[in-house]
């Protein structure tokens, strides 16, 4: 049984509003044999697809290379936007090796509501996917029932936003969040993509636009 730990510590500070929330990236950056073109840092899988999503919203002109300067191009986007990253699995063991969500088994999550008391300025979590099992926001969901909360729907449009308020643990305040469920920056989420009718309307409008094509339009909002 191959043991998935994160590799990453969760990149916060404080004067973050918005946390990235995905799950664990690929067992190849838990064990440090990356690939040609990935990034050893979040998200820095060169098959992923949400560092050349953000690369084209901002035209960051960033570099696909496991070299400190290509991470340091990302810390400095991050800390400039205000945007922190806290996955929200800390382990998980997989029988098979390799980066399906689906496949993990004996998950340990972080606590990120203990992370959003100490970092009290972030109010939005931007899920890398959906509440499909194994997921960040089914994790999340899990994560807040421990605590005896829940998600309210704001919009059941994709991508989905819900909401829930947060207890203040030094007075009787509290706190709204906003969650978006984000159309998951992989390859493997092309067919969800394809499927879905507002791609299908604009895929027939412009026969040349693709599913990173629909991702930058989804993503820009709210980043």
């Amino acid at each position: 049984m191959f043991q998935h730990l994160h590799p990453y510590a969760p990149y916060l500070f404080p004067e973050a509003t918005k946390l990235i929330v995905g799950t664990l990236p690929p067992p190849r950056f838990t064990t440090g044999e990356l690939k040609e073109g990935d990034v050893n840092f979040c998200y820095g899988s060169r098959d992923g697809q949400l560092w050349p999503i953000l690369n084209r919203i901002f035209d960051l002109n960033l570099k696909f290379e496991n070299t400190e300067e290509a991470i340091l191009q990302r810390k400095t986007f991050l800390k400039e936007r205000g945007i922190g990253v806290c996955d929200i699995v800390a382990s998980a063991e997989r029988s098979k090796i390799d980066a399906s969500d689906l496949g993990m088994q004996n998950i340990q999550l972080r606590n990120v509501l203990g992370y959003l008391e100490k970092y009290e300025k972030v109010d939005t979590l931007l899920f890398t996917g959906g509440n499909s099992k194994n997921g960040p926001e089914y994790f999340f969901r899990k994560h807040l029932k421990g605590y005896g909360l829940s998600l309210k729907v704001v919009s059941d449009q994709v991508p989905r936003v819900h909401r829930f308020e947060m207890p203040s643990v030094h007075n009787q305040t509290t706190r709204s969040i906003r969650t978006v469920s984000l159309t998951a920056p992989s390859g493997a989420a092309n067919r969800a993509v394809g499927s879905l009718d507002a791609y299908k309307k604009m895929k027939n409008e412009n026969p040349s636009f693709t599913t990173v094509d629909f991702r930058e339009l989804q993503y820009t909002p709210f980043f």
